[in-house]
């Protein structure tokens, strides 16, 4: 007696649309895409403006045109000016580059479609003088516009230790440096004593020339509130206000006394 088999049935294959998980991926996909087009590529996060404040000797046009270079990208096979995308690091570093006049950029996004950039320029506090090329120097010890010698009334400032031209943008004076120098020009102002010129001679010599042409000499890497009160015991008691033109120098470096010099002496 022959066993009786059941007959082999051929499954059909279930139709991939009738599949959920294709039509979830399909969502996916386009809720995915609608979102990128939102962000990226739709009109409404498309830079619509740039404002600019803070600037007063860098012209607005100018660095406008700076930034309108760099908001345009491509993204895939597309070309976006998003809010979103906009390379706010490397915006302010050609900024900063290419103005040296300039010394910070604040960058803020306004959504949807506005950037805001305000500019801090640099302030000059004194003349650098490198071989009778003049520029202004800042207190960070930053050179940023090449000058005339007779257009300011500012301090001017030499640096015996330096070979070459310096480039505008470049730290000549170390910071620290610029500090203490404009503490003691602030401290000799209430002594009624105007500081003409700065000539730093070495890292532990800097001489002070007077609008009455005699000099102080400054050690900056000692106590300078030390030197400062010595140089004021001395000009109160034993050179009278009258007899300060007469004076060659006064040496603030060492120990506790406070030599000085006639220029008669």
């Amino acid at each position: 007696m022959k066993k009786y088999r059941k007959p082999y049935r051929i499954k059909k294959k279930k139709s991939i649309f009738r599949s959920h998980f294709f039509w979830l991926f399909i969502l996916t996909l386009i809720f995915l895409g609608g979102i990128f087009y939102l962000l990226f590529l739709s009109p409404f996060f498309q830079v619509r403006e740039i404002k600019i404040s803070g600037n007063e000797k860098v012209s607005s046009e100018q660095i406008l045109s700076q930034v309108q270079k760099k908001i345009e990208q491509k993204l895939l096979f597309f070309t976006t000016r998003s809010v979103l995308l906009v390379n706010s690091k490397q915006i302010k570093k050609e900024i900063l580059e290419n103005f040296p006049q300039i010394t910070e950029v604040y960058f803020k996004r306004k959504f949807p479609a506005i950037l805001e950039l305000k500019i801090e320029e640099r302030k000059p506090i004194a003349i650098f003088n490198f071989k009778e090329s003049y520029f202004f120097i800042d207190k960070k010890g930053v050179i940023f516009k090449e000058v005339s010698e007779d257009k300011s009334s500012l301090p001017e400032i030499k640096d015996s230790l330096l070979t070459e031209k310096p480039k505008l943008g470049e730290r000549v004076v170390e910071e620290e440096l610029i500090s203490k120098i404009l503490k003691i020009s602030s401290e000799l102002e209430n002594l009624k004593v105007k500081i003409v010129e700065v000539e730093i001679v070495s890292d532990e010599k800097i001489n002070l020339k007077t609008s009455q042409d005699w000099k102080i000499y400054f050690d900056p890497k000692k106590d300078l509130n030390w030197q400062l009160r010595k140089l004021k015991a001395v000009l109160e008691t034993e050179i009278p206000l009258e007899s300060r033109q007469d004076l060659e120098y006064i040496e603030l470096r060492f120990g506790d006394l406070a030599p000085f010099k006639y220029r008669s002496d």
